[in-house]
């Protein structure tokens, strides 16, 4: 198939969906002023885990609560049909995310998605017996830090070693794989440190990994291809596919005719990090 040889890695939180989860849940719940006083006191993820899913569960929010407004939240249709055209196209497709399992679940499952992924990296989570909703850090920094010291990376998460393993993994496979990496935040910039020279990154316009990147384009290996909605999302994403599958990793072939604001190209040189600590075993999708 086209894509065969393409892995696509996505950012959920606005990149797939156009809102922060946390954020979108907090506010629809009505726990927004809690929310904001406990934030100075504590990482974000953990204030998440503690305090909010419990204060809101003792004052009657039931789980089917939460799960309706998870059925609300944004998405822009063009995305899902981006998404859906790519795995059919025989991409892989998986997600690296600061979120968890049960509102990315919840929001795949709901806007027919959920099987196109092979692997979610992200916080897990669970519906206790009392029905309240628990949230873990994807990596337990009370017992150890992670091992990167990147200031974009959250305690509980960096998002650049999990690639790391996930390109390990891929060193394995017998056909050379081509990573796509698409996301919006500070936790995505650690990432498309580590993609190669044949790689892919498409930063959203004017969003903290955008800011980042033109910053600091020298550390950025990987090709860089902005966009801003969800048009942008579908049309950058497989255009993308569509070229690799034809001319590989020519892009000077590939990409030479092309508008320079449709795709902004860089190709600098990045020195090796180190740094890994372990991390929970990605979710694989049964079928």
């Amino acid at each position: 198939m086209a894509g065969a040889g393409i892995v696509v890695i996505f950012d959920f939180d606005k990149t797939i969906i156009d809102r922060d989860s946390d954020n979108w849940v907090v506010d629809e719940l009505g726990a927004t002023e809690l929310f904001n006083q406990l934030l100075p006191t504590m990482p974000w993820n953990s204030l998440m885990v503690r305090s909010t899913m419990k204060e809101v569960h003792s004052q009657g929010t039931r789980i089917e609560d939460i799960v309706a407004v998870l059925k609300r939240t944004p998405i822009h249709p063009r995305i899902i049909e981006a998404i859906k055209s790519a795995q059919a196209l025989g991409c892989e497709l998986k997600i690296v995310s600061d979120a968890n399992t049960f509102f990315i679940d919840t929001i795949l499952e709901h806007h027919g998605l959920r099987e196109c992924f092979s692997e979610i990296h992200t916080n897990p989570s669970f519906v206790d017996e009392q029905g309240r909703l628990r949230i873990f850090p994807h990596h337990d920094f009370t017992k150890s830090s992670h091992g990167c010291v990147h200031p974009s990376c959250p305690p509980n998460m960096c998002k650049g070693i999990v690639i790391e393993k996930i390109q390990v993994s891929l060193s394995m496979e017998e056909q050379k794989k081509t990573i796509i990496y698409l996301g919006d935040g500070l936790g995505d910039f650690c990432p498309s440190l580590k993609l190669g020279d044949g790689d892919y990154v498409m930063p959203r316009k004017g969003f903290p990994i955008w800011d980042l990147i033109s910053k600091n384009r020298n550390l950025v290996k990987a090709h860089i291809c902005e966009w801003s909605n969800g048009e942008d999302f579908e049309r950058v994403l497989l255009h993308l596919i569509t070229r690799i599958s034809i001319d590989g990793n020519n892009i000077s072939t590939s990409f030479g005719h092309l508008n320079s604001v449709d795709f902004k190209l860089g190709t600098m040189p990045l020195s090796a990090t180190t740094g890994h600590e372990a991390f929970p075993q990605a979710l694989h999708v049964l079928h």
